[in-house]
């Protein structure tokens, strides 16, 4: 980092009252590690699962038993941090049968499916072009240098988003997905082939609002880098905020830590619409639910083997206690006591932050807004307010509860991703916001 950008940051550090981790730091001797950039906890198969947005997929796939069919998907992701290489992690975790990946590509997004001319980079796996991942299986690539970001810290990289390109060979069979990505990704008719090479649109007339295959990136930061991980259900997936309009709370937050850090910490999003903290027991490609997993079944794959995990944000539980959980005040308690220890165990030094339960009091969802749910939330959040069981508290609920009703203030229920009334449950934009601006950047920064 040049001086004056160094010296800007560590003024705005104390502007918003931080104090700026080692690795905020010049790097000194210049150690280098991979840090997460970006994640989609993955569920499935597709379509089970809670899109927003979506468009018809009919067209692209029209058995989605079969899924996809030599064809080449093309997602957008907005990298969190910035590094001179990256690396790509793909899934078939829900997967019934191999999955071959091939034709993997990586460019800088300039607009739709279009990418900055020369910016597209291929991948490889091993030194090969393709990989095939077995059931249940996934797969990292091989580093890849992004000749665009030669220097990462240029504020002209801040909110830019990538577009990364693959070719599906076959059939894949049943597609472990990310459901709610509200953001815009590209995909070719079946039978089209490998387009990932091609720069331009023309081959990639289908939209998607979901992230497929892909689950993780990361981006090669000085040693050290905090990456702050928001783990929940829809709230912190982003229901109700604008279609890639990037204003999830995470995202939020994010932007806050960069005004005083720079390209020197990452917030990624593990939230998953519909997610419970216990439920449901069971889960696989033959036994989906559009939740998907329960958050103590995949604490390991979605947190704990993401890459420079220091703190992690937890929001959930009012899904167990919708009349799809029907879980009670004592299960969710113990679920998350259980999950504490296991993250403890499994990232020494962790830094975890237990976020109260926004309010749905009122909601027009059939599985929520009813009373015995809302004297669950208010007991769970009495618990995380006291228990002594999180390093910190994040108190999303007073932040976003109308003191009048008991339910959402009413500035935040109108939702923004297509206009409408909302529903009560979800916030809106300014919403989201409010729950960001809440938190004292103090309570989620890493104290070592």
């Amino acid at each position: 980092m040049k001086r004056r950008e160094l010296a800007q940051g560590m003024m705005l550090a104390t502007v918003f009252g931080l104090t700026a981790p080692a690795s905020a730091q010049p790097a000194g001797a210049g150690a280098t590690a991979w840090a997460t950039a970006w994640a989609a906890s993955a569920h499935g198969p597709y379509p089970v699962g809670n899109p927003s947005a979506q468009p018809n997929q009919s067209f692209t796939f029209p058995e989605p038993q079969q899924g996809a069919r030599d064809q080449t998907f093309r997602l957008v992701l907005r990298p969190s941090l910035w590094g001179r290489q990256a690396r790509l992690r793909f899934t078939n975790a829900f997967g019934t049968q191999p999955l071959r990946i091939d034709g993997a590509h990586v460019g800088l997004q300039l607009g739709g499916a279009a990418l900055v001319p020369g910016s597209n980079a291929p991948v490889r796996f091993g030194g090969q072009e393709g990989v095939t991942i077995p059931p249940g299986g996934q797969a990292w690539s091989d580093p890849v240098d992004l000749a665009f970001a030669a220097d990462p810290d240029s504020p002209l990289l801040m909110g830019r988003k990538l577009a990364v390109s693959f070719h599906v060979a076959d059939r894949s069979g049943p597609m472990t997905w990310h459901a709610k990505a509200l953001q815009t990704s590209y995909l070719t008719a079946p039978g089209a082939g490998a387009q990932g090479q091609d720069e331009g649109e023309a081959a990639f007339p289908f939209s998607t609002t979901s992230w497929f295959f892909l689950d993780a990136l990361d981006m090669m930061a000085p040693a050290g880098t905090p990456v702050i991980l928001c783990f929940g259900d829809s709230i912190t997936d982003g229901t109700a905020s604008t279609l890639n309009g990037d204003d999830r709370w995470p995202d939020v937050l994010e932007r806050r830590l960069k005004a005083a850090m720079g390209n020197r910490v990452a917030v990624i999003n593990a939230g998953i619409g519909g997610n419970q903290v216990v439920g449901p027991a069971e889960y696989g490609p033959d036994k989906p639910f559009p939740g998907g997993p329960s958050a103590l079944s995949r604490l390991d794959r979605d947190i704990a083997s993401l890459s420079g995990i220091r703190t992690v944000i937890w929001l959930e539980g009012t899904n167990d206690f919708s009349r799809n959980g029907n879980a009670s005040l004592e299960a969710v308690q113990d679920g998350m006591r259980q999950g504490v220890q296991r993250l403890r165990e499994a990232i020494p030094g962790v830094r975890l932050v237990g976020a109260t339960v926004t309010p749905a009091l009122g909601s027009t969802s059939p599985a929520h807004g009813h009373a015995e749910q809302d004297e669950k939330r208010r007991g769970l959040n009495d618990f995380i307010r006291t228990s002594g069981l999180f390093d910190a508290v994040v108190d999303f609920d007073t932040a976003t509860r109308d003191p009048a009703s008991g339910g959402l203030k009413p500035e935040m229920v109108p939702e923004s991703t297509m206009g409408g009334p909302g529903d009560k449950l979800h916030p809106n934009r300014a919403g989201y916001l409010a729950m960001a601006m809440s938190i004292r950047p103090a309570d989620v920064l890493p104290t070592r």
